[in-house]
């Protein structure tokens, strides 16, 4: 799984946003805010980090549990995906 080409985490007045840059900018117009755990999460996928790889970072970061972490993991990663933001391969 990987961020779509395009598409990029920058912070803005402070806020972590995720914003459409080149072609991607032609079907997507305006900006996401992620909170620090969204942020986290990204960063991650860019990396090339498994989900699981992922959630264990949030845990140790965050200090949950590690079913709420891969939850959380989880359920973001398949926004972004429904939202086009993200590719599985």
């Amino acid at each position: 799984m990987r961020i779509k080409k395009g598409f990029v985490l920058r912070e803005v007045a402070g806020q972590n946003m995720v914003i459409a840059t080149g072609e991607a900018s032609k079907d997507f117009h305006g900006m996401i805010k992620l909170n620090s755990t969204g942020r986290d999460i990204w960063q991650g996928l860019q990396e090339g980090l498994s989900e699981v790889e992922i959630a264990k970072g949030l845990e140790e970061k965050y200090q949950i549990d590690e079913q709420k972490a891969l939850a959380d993991t989880k359920e973001f990663v398949n926004k972004m995906l429904e939202m086009g933001f993200v590719v599985n391969e």
